[in-house]
């Protein structure tokens, strides 16, 4: 890894999204029209940064949305299933219309309890180290270049709280659709530099 030209990471939630089933899944959810709009919206905001490349989650709402952003870019697309959300677990196949049944887990690992995990699922510091290798191979093929990496709100919520020293001046925000985290990896690890406007 080149620590004098560190890669800039841009961090960007999926579209809005529609899903097939009424059910929890790991699988499912394709950009709404609206979902569509954003991606290119995301692609507009971005047009004057260079972007040299796009990574993105092997899930459909994400890779629609980084295959809409790229295109307008001018720029290729690469998956990562390790950029995914964290696994349903035992909750596949329960109904999506109730109460959320992540929300104990999650607030545990925002909490700092990555030990915490979701039950047939993953703990909070797998999600964590997934998202953090992932996210390391990707900068060192990119020194100095600044790339685009799609995935969901649930992993880059805490990448964002639990990987990344904060600059003065930056406000961490809920990942909106097509929202988006700057980051960058330098000799002292892992940076939030910028964040996107709602």
């Amino acid at each position: 890894m080149s620590l004098h030209c560190p890669a800039t990471v841009i961090l960007a939630r999926h579209g809005e999204a529609g899903y097939e089933a009424p059910t929890w899944a790991d699988e499912g959810g394709s950009l709404t029209s609206v979902g569509r709009a954003q991606a290119a919206g995301l692609a507009a905001d971005l047009h004057s940064r260079r972007v040299a490349h796009a990574y993105c989650s092997t899930m459909a709402r994400a890779v629609q949305t980084a295959e809409i952003a790229a295109a307008a870019l001018g720029v290729d697309v690469t998956t990562r299933s390790a950029l995914q959300e964290f696994a349903v677990g035992d909750f596949a196949g329960a109904d999506r219309t109730g109460d959320d049944p992540f929300a104990p887990t999650f607030r545990a690992w925002l909490d700092g309890d990555l030990s915490a995990r979701i039950p047939g699922g993953e703990s909070g510091a797998e999600v964590v180290a997934r998202g953090r290798a992932v996210l390391e191979e990707i900068a060192d093929r990119h020194p100095g270049e600044t790339v685009l990496v799609v995935a969901h709100g649930g992993i880059l919520t805490l990448l964002v709280r639990h990987l990344l020293a904060i600059e003065n001046g930056v406000t961490p925000r809920a990942f909106v659709n097509c929202g988006y985290a700057e980051t960058e990896l330098g000799a002292d690890g892992w940076r939030l530099t910028g964040w996107s406007a709602d």
